[in-house]
């Protein structure tokens, strides 16, 4: 059995230290955090950040890991393929392809350069002057270019807001330069798939659902399978995504493609090579059949990787309907949850897990780090998911410590 330096041990995490824990691996979990969830199953737990890559090197050398991954969040990546590197580990994307797909500035450059349709933007610093937006249509965002979950990223509408703001959006950044896009007004989707030697392997394509709270944007709170845009995009999807794996030198590993679907067309947002960060390691293998965080694992330690599943499966042939909730809630301490088993012993239910307790005191929302938790539901039509879900979420109840209900109603499916 190897040793396995997990990346990260956020509920996102969580699974891959089980699985990984149930495969008869080691595991060591690094995460800033000194009470991160997955450090409670691991074999052991290291205080550093995921984004410190002479950090997580020491940990590295100090346990002589066998193996690196991470799960469900991007700059977690670049470290992964930096540790790798330089020990000679086996890891999907080498550093320079890592930092293609986690550093916005690089991204945008390779989207500009390849002819791949994205928004139109501009990179400032603090000391900007206005006529370096010039050209530039109002409403924008403004985003940190090395950063994730939604951190620091804004809807602005004046130049005011964003000398305002920069100083936060810097915060959540190692640059001294941010990212300022135009708004799209669009619906988003997100593509789950795996390159094997340069072919693309098409697993989903989503609906992303998402909520804005004031200039916090894109926070997402369900993803549904199939996208309704398929009939329409189905086409152009998959072109589209082989001309991306293509541009970055992709040829091995998993791919998490965010896209916008609006009146001029698709237009890509961001990508990733990473499984996603809304527990696709659950919903993919029911889904599909594919077991992508089996396969992460095993790659990672040096094992065989099976890979019948991916060559047999036929995304044009999937029937199935599936929708995972993110759950949020008001802020308030928590004083009353339905007991999430009582959720998943009802018709559809795949998985769900709460992130809070008894007890924890939730923040206003801002980002997608606030889950207080996830279901995921599937059935064989949209109106079939459609009621089951209805029944879950009539049933399930966050209350704070004076019984008023904390969870939000945001796709208005409850009584």
């Amino acid at each position: 059995m190897a040793r396995l330096l997990i990346l990260g041990g956020s509920n996102i995490q969580l699974n891959s230290v089980l699985r990984a824990k149930k495969k008869g691996h080691t595991v060591i979990v690094a995460d800033y955090l000194e009470d991160a969830p997955g450090k409670k199953f691991a074999d052991y737990g290291e205080l550093t950040s995921t984004f410190n890559v002479e950090g997580c090197l020491s940990i590295a050398r100090k346990y002589k890991i066998d193996g690196i991954l991470t799960v469900g969040t991007d700059q977690p990546v670049l470290t992964c393929a930096r540790v790798a590197d330089e020990l000679g580990l086996p890891f999907f994307l080498n550093s320079e392809q890592a930092k293609a797909v986690t550093h916005k500035k690089i991204m945008k450059r390779i989207f500009k350069e390849n002819n791949l349709p994205s928004a139109e933007f501009r990179f400032i610093s603090s000391h900007f002057h206005d006529d370096e937006l010039k050209g530039l249509r109002f409403p924008l965002v403004i985003k940190p270019l090395d950063s994730q979950g939604q951190r620091g990223v804004y809807k602005v509408s004046s130049l005011r807001q964003i000398r305002s703001l920069l100083p936060d959006v810097l915060s959540y950044s190692r640059e001294n330069e941010i990212l300022v896009e135009e708004f799209y007004e669009s619906e988003e989707i997100t593509l789950s798939g795996w390159v094997r030697e340069g072919r693309t392997h098409l697993l989903t394509v989503t609906d992303r659902r998402t909520i804005s709270r004031d200039l916090h944007i894109g926070i997402c709170i369900a993803h549904n399978f199939p996208s309704r845009h398929l009939p329409v995009y189905h086409g152009e999807i998959q072109e589209l995504t082989a001309k991306i794996v293509k541009a970055f030198g992709i040829e091995n590993g998993p791919i998490y493609f965010q896209m916008l679907i609006g009146p001029e067309g698709i237009k890509l947002n961001e990508i990733a090579c990473r499984i996603g960060g809304a527990y696709e390691d659950e919903l993919l293998p029911v889904l599909t059949g594919v077991d992508v965080l089996d396969m992460l694992i095993h790659h990672a330690t040096g094992h065989e990787v099976d890979y019948s599943p991916l060559e047999r499966y036929d995304f044009d042939k999937n029937t199935t309907h599936a929708t995972v909730q993110m759950l949020f809630t008001e802020p308030g301490t928590i004083g009353m949850m339905t007991p999430m088993k009582e959720i998943m012993a009802l018709p559809g239910a795949i998985s769900g897990r709460y992130n809070y307790h008894l007890g924890s005191t939730v923040q206003e929302i801002q980002n997608a780090t606030q889950r207080a938790g996830y279901m995921i539901f599937q059935s064989d039509s949209a109106e079939s998911l459609r009621f089951k879900l209805k029944k879950a979420l009539d049933r399930i109840e966050i209350r704070n410590t004076q019984g008023g209900t904390m969870l939000i109603d945001s796709l208005g499916y409850r009584k």
